[in-house]
């Protein structure tokens, strides 16, 4: 039986996600919504047989629509999360999940009360690379983890009314949390806001974790061009993801340092590089099955435990940067 969706959302990425459920199985797209009626209207031409609205309660009174997406504005999510869940509806929202401690711990809360799935958008855990990095991690191939950089950059790209910061980063916290299995106890970020004022458009954080390892992480929509890259760096190996490589996304090193057996400074050791084979499923896909298939199991999403995780990280990066960049302890 056929899981009912409605995409609350149609602009860009509500209509991806619109075309991924509209081909889902085990999923029927039956409604659409949006307050642009210049948007429906390109929602119409793509998916003629899905019911319109530009209100969301048409949407929550059809009572087969079983679950939401949220692909609204940021500063929206969490009331059209929290509308949805009261309602009875099992919620995919986009990341982040809310812009602020407070809201997302209220969809949390509202989530475990009406027994309703609650899964944010962070797609690259459904990324066939990141999958299989966080298996050989937990494997030990790489040996203890040492640390992990996030790259995230691009030209042109501006949100108005949004920074970077919330916008970009939300996508590499959720996977340093993620590859890490832990949640780091400090954050320190600094930031500059050259179109916007008051806003960040180049973040700078790092990261640190209870055990020593650190995650960098830099996010900018003021750069030359688009490079989204990921190092992680072992005791005996090192991994490197690039997410516009389309078949050699992910490659292992087999190089580390060491120290010289004689105490003598150090010794390098590199051998070969290892490109895995990966599935070829868009990662998209694979976050709208994962979705369909919690609601009708009634399990708990990937990494459901980081969810709200991931806002506390970006809570902590923005009082930092208030504070100049002074470390700030993940609450």
């Amino acid at each position: 039986m056929s899981v009912g969706v409605a995409v609350i959302g149609a602009g860009p990425w509500g209509l991806k996600l619109a075309r991924v459920l509209a081909g889902l199985p085990g999923a029927e797209l039956r409604w659409i919504c949006d307050l642009d009626g210049e948007r429906l209207e390109r929602a119409r031409a793509a998916h003629p047989a899905v019911r319109l609205a530009r209100a969301l309660e048409d949407v929550l009174a059809d009572a087969a629509t079983e679950a939401v997406v949220v692909a609204v504005d940021s500063p929206r999510h969490h009331a059209v999360a929290r509308a949805a869940l009261e309602a009875g509806r099992h919620v995919l929202v986009e990341k982040p999940m809310a812009l602020s401690l407070a809201d997302a711990g209220e969809l949390e809360e509202l989530a475990r009360q009406r027994r309703r799935v609650l899964m944010v958008g962070h797609v690259l855990l459904h990324h066939a690379a990141i999958v299989h990095a966080r298996e050989l991690i937990a494997s030990g191939a790489l040996g203890p983890l040492l640390y992990l950089e996030a790259t995230r950059v691009a030209f042109g790209t501006v949100r108005p009314g949004e920074n970077v910061w919330w916008s970009a980063a939300p996508h590499d916290v959720a996977v340093a949390l993620y590859l890490f299995d832990a949640v780091p106890a400090a954050v320190s970020a600094t930031g500059a806001d050259y179109l916007q004022a008051g806003r960040p458009d180049v973040v700078f954080a790092t990261l640190r974790f209870a055990d020593g390892r650190a995650a960098f992480v830099h996010v900018s929509w003021l750069a030359p061009g688009r490079h989204r890259a990921l190092t992680v760096v072992g005791a005996r190996k090192m991994l490197t993801f690039d997410e516009g490589a389309a078949d050699r996304s992910l490659a292992i090193h087999d190089r580390h340092i060491a120290a010289a057996s004689d105490g003598r400074g150090f010794v390098t050791c590199a051998g070969g590089v290892t490109v895995p084979v990966l599935s070829v499923v868009e990662p998209l896909v694979a976050e709208a099955e994962h979705f369909v298939s919690c609601v009708a199991r009634g399990a708990a999403p990937r990494a459901a435990a980081q969810a709200l995780a991931v806002v506390r990280v970006l809570e902590a990066g923005e009082r930092s940067m208030r504070a100049g960049g002074a470390p700030v302890e993940v609450a």
